[in-house]
């Protein structure tokens, strides 16, 4: 998968961070020590870790991925991430 989406609420900027949902690359989860949740009342699951934003950001730039873009909705950052396939 070419793109990642992650995000952290703008009061928790240490961290905790949505690294992925339930359909992310199993992979990348697991090089960055991500944990699948899923919250009470939802359909869906979610991969989180503790590390802040800059951490996960610094990893991903590691296997290649490069940030396209950020904005903030609300109260939450959101960074979308993309790599070039080859």
């Amino acid at each position: 998968m070419p793109y990642i989406l992650i995000s952290t609420q703008i009061r928790l900027e240490n961290g905790p961070t949505n690294v992925g949902d339930e359909f992310s690359d199993p992979a990348v989860m697991n090089y960055l020590g991500a944990r699948k949740t899923t919250m009470l009342g939802n359909n869906f699951s979610e991969y989180h870790v503790d590390d802040p934003p800059r951490l996960v950001l610094d990893k991903l730039e590691k296997i290649g991925f490069r940030v396209m873009t950020m904005t903030g909705v609300g109260q939450t950052l959101v960074w979308c991430l993309h790599k070039e396939t080859e």
